[in-house]
């Protein structure tokens, strides 16, 4: 049973700083894309970032320059280091996976592993 499981979420000041995690059970991630996406209270769920199988990153212009993503491939963790954080980054925050290739599709359908979500607050 492949199981996600998202952690690290917290409420913080603008400015602030946090890391999420995500841990994967039943699945090796390493050769894997592991995709963050993150939903408001008013927008629909969106790409934040994500890391292919082999290490290639991408972000979502509006995180570029502030989050990072980073693989541990011995714990088989995938982190999102949030920076300089804004209170429009305010959202519950996923990771997910294609379990079939090292590539990140480019359809959000084709995810076939989520977790729960963590929720990030960003206060004023």
């Amino acid at each position: 049973q492949v199981q996600l499981v998202e952690s690290g979420g917290d409420s913080v000041q603008t400015g602030g700083f946090l890391r999420l995690s995500c841990v994967a059970s039943g699945i090796d991630i390493t050769r894997r894309c592991i995709a963050w996406y993150r939903q408001g209270p008013t927008h629909e769920r969106e790409e934040v970032a994500f890391i292919n199988g082999y290490d290639a990153a991408k972000y979502a212009d509006p995180v570029s320059g502030r989050f990072t993503i980073s693989r541990d491939n011995a714990k088989n963790t995938v982190s999102l280091s949030l920076f300089s954080l804004k209170p429009a980054d305010t959202a519950t925050y996923y990771c997910a996976t294609y379990s079939k290739s090292w590539y990140c599709p480019a359809d959000v359908k084709e995810y076939d592993y989520w977790g729960q979500g963590t929720q990030v607050t960003v206060s004023s």
